[in-house]
């Protein structure tokens, strides 16, 4: 009957304590860490100051050249 109890313990419990033990792991490593949310902040900070930019380069474009959109195909 030990030997029985034995097999039923390595064959189910144990696996499935193993599945469940890295399951609870990947959910634990999926958040974000503050590392993480600083260089996300940052990139977003950088992507702000590029579009800003590209926002005044278009406004002098269309300043000094206005054909400058229909010349290269522009959609906008």
């Amino acid at each position: 009957m030990e030997d029985v109890a034995l097999i039923i313990v390595m064959a189910f419990v144990v696996p499935l304590w193993i599945v469940m033990h890295y399951i609870t792991r990947w959910k634990k490593d999926k958040a974000i860490t503050p590392e993480d949310e600083g260089l996300l902040t940052d990139l977003r900070k950088d992507a702000e100051k590029l579009e800003h930019r590209l926002n005044n380069l278009e406004r002098i474009l269309d300043s000094e050249v206005p054909e400058w959109r229909q010349k290269y195909n522009d959609p906008l």
